[in-house]
């Protein structure tokens, strides 16, 4: 369960434009090592973010030279200025459905949930997988488990939104693999994505010791396309690469069969770094390198096995990496800047160099609401069958004032694969 803050509405923006974000940790008095629930679920991000990303600079084209100023107009460079972009159009938005919640997702006994990483399953199908889940619409309303998973029909077309065939587990989802919600050792394992290689999936979870506190991750596999899971590997500490490999987002790449994972802290204080491992090592710890630079300026060198150095900047939240079209797709939740952003790269080391980067969604206060100002968002998730002019995602709400919402809905992007080469 993660949210953000409410008190920001979206800025006035028709061009992408690209400058640095900044973020400083919020107080909270919560005891060491853990973060202070209402705090986090209340703010959302512990972070202040000032600035706006957009297309990098070095995708833009020249600016061209502005005409003299008439008589009596002012020096040049004064007024509305040139379109750095004229042919770039934003992308169309569309809050296409709600997909889990009372009537709809009432018969597997999960009225109230959140996250939804999905992947497809070596069988065929869309496998979903939730976080903290509820049987009332309610947080805490009952029957509480995490992760469950739904599956969905992959033959029915995104444009009309999701359609759940079933749960893992049977008539009611159930959790993945049973434990005991207690803060001592255990409140909750938080999933952060799902992964298909070969006839096996893949999850990697988080175990929080108290909320907030990840004791550790751990993954866990499937043998028969996520109808049972088991507990398969514990793998870091929550300090490891201080605390920088905890929330996790990963795709398998075929050209090099390498799993290349986005990582970052889970209490949105921290950039992102890049990490890979070779698909037949997934559960093997000491198998993963990370991605860093070496000096500084024209004697910079980036190679993996480097110490980790950060490729996304800002205040992270949760990430959804994936390959669209034969690009790679990173959507995320900036925290920091309180809206959803996707990156989009030819490789996965080509995200700190300046990829094509657009707002999807903007944060916004309850009442205020549209197609792209959503309120409370989090947690964006690239839906199986995207295509680069035809994006969907999952993107969770909870409404931590009222209790409810506390679901997860689904949204269409349009024409961002057209923006993009717009500008090249």
């Amino acid at each position: 369960m993660n949210t953000p803050r409410t008190d920001r509405t979206r800025p006035t923006r028709t061009r992408p434009t690209s400058a640095a974000a900044t973020s400083t940790p919020a107080t909270s008095t919560a005891p060491p090592g853990a973060v202070d629930r209402a705090s986090f679920l209340r703010s959302g991000a512990l972070a202040v973010g000032a600035g706006a990303l957009g297309v990098a600079a070095a995708a833009q084209p020249a600016l061209a030279d502005p005409a003299a100023p008439e008589p009596g107009r002012g020096p040049r460079g004064v007024g509305p200025g040139v379109d750095p972009n004229p042919h770039y159009e934003r992308p169309r938005i569309t809050r296409l459905k709600t997909v889990t919640g009372p009537g709809i997702t009432t018969r597997f006994r999960m009225d109230a949930t959140d996250l939804g990483a999905p992947a497809v399953t070596p069988d065929g199908r869309i496998l979903v997988i939730f976080g903290d889940t509820f049987e009332e619409p309610a947080v805490g309303g009952g029957w509480w488990r995490s992760p469950v998973g739904l599956y969905a029909d992959p033959k029915r077309k995104l444009k009309h939104g999701l359609e759940w065939t079933g749960a893992v587990g049977g008539e009611a989802a159930e959790e993945l693999v049973e434990y005991a919600h207690d803060s001592n050792p255990v409140s909750t394992i938080l999933p952060g994505d799902v992964l298909t290689v070969g006839d096996t999936m893949y999850l990697w979870v988080m175990v929080n010791h108290g909320f907030g506190n990840v004791g550790s991750t751990e993954i866990w596999t499937s043998a028969n396309s996520g109808e049972t899971w088991e507990r398969t590997a514990q793998m870091f500490p929550g300090d490891h690469l201080d605390g920088f490999s905890q929330q996790c987002t990963w795709c398998l790449n075929p050209e090099d069969d390498h799993v290349y994972l986005l990582t970052t802290g889970f209490q949105r204080d921290k950039s992102s770094i890049l990490q890979r491992v070779h698909k037949d090592s997934i559960l093997d710890p000491d198998a993963y390198e990370t991605w860093g630079a070496t000096g500084e300026g024209e004697d910079q060198q980036w190679a993996w096995g480097n110490p980790p150095t950060p490729v996304l900047h800002g205040a992270i939240g949760e990430m959804c990496l994936r390959i669209v079209e034969g690009t790679w797709v990173l959507t995320w939740f900036n925290a920091g800047l309180y809206r959803v952003d996707v990156a989009i790269a030819d490789t996965p080391t080509a995200f700190g160099k300046a990829p094509f980067i657009e707002t999807l969604l903007w944060g916004c206060g309850w009442g205020q609401e549209d197609d792209e100002r959503v309120a409370q968002l989090y947690g964006p998730y690239v839906l199986p069958g995207s295509t680069l002019d035809d994006l969907h995602l999952l993107c969770s709400q909870w409404n931590t004032g009222a209790g409810w919402p506390y679901h997860v809905q689904q949204y269409r992007v349009q024409g961002l694969g057209t923006g993009m080469r717009a500008l090249r």
